[in-house]
């Protein structure tokens, strides 16, 4: 199996730059890269990709086969508050996650 790692580069551009090309400042963004626009040497807003929309719990119910053995009841909900308690560490996925 093969894995490709994808880098998301950061530019830093200042104000000028962004207003003057807008259209290609677009594209880089689309090409993977975060732009930290600049007003001389402060920072005022970052641009990026959007993060990859999740599925919501009622979308995960829906999509369910009809004859699935899931329960989604109160108990179900008191599991998942235990489990939660009980691993309070944060949660650090890997980096190409």
């Amino acid at each position: 199996m093969r894995a490709i790692i994808i880098s998301v580069a950061t530019n830093r551009i200042s104000d000028a730059e962004a207003a003057r090309d807008f259209a290609g400042l677009l594209a880089r963004v689309r090409a993977g890269e975060e732009i930290v626009i600049e007003s001389g040497a402060h920072p005022v807003a970052v641009i990026h990709s959007p993060a990859t929309p999740r599925r919501s719990i009622e979308e995960v119910i829906a999509s369910l086969p009809e004859d699935s053995p899931a329960i989604i009841d109160e108990d179900f909900a008191r599991d998942v508050e235990a489990a939660i308690a009980a691993h309070p560490e944060p949660l650090n996925p890997p980096s190409w996650d």
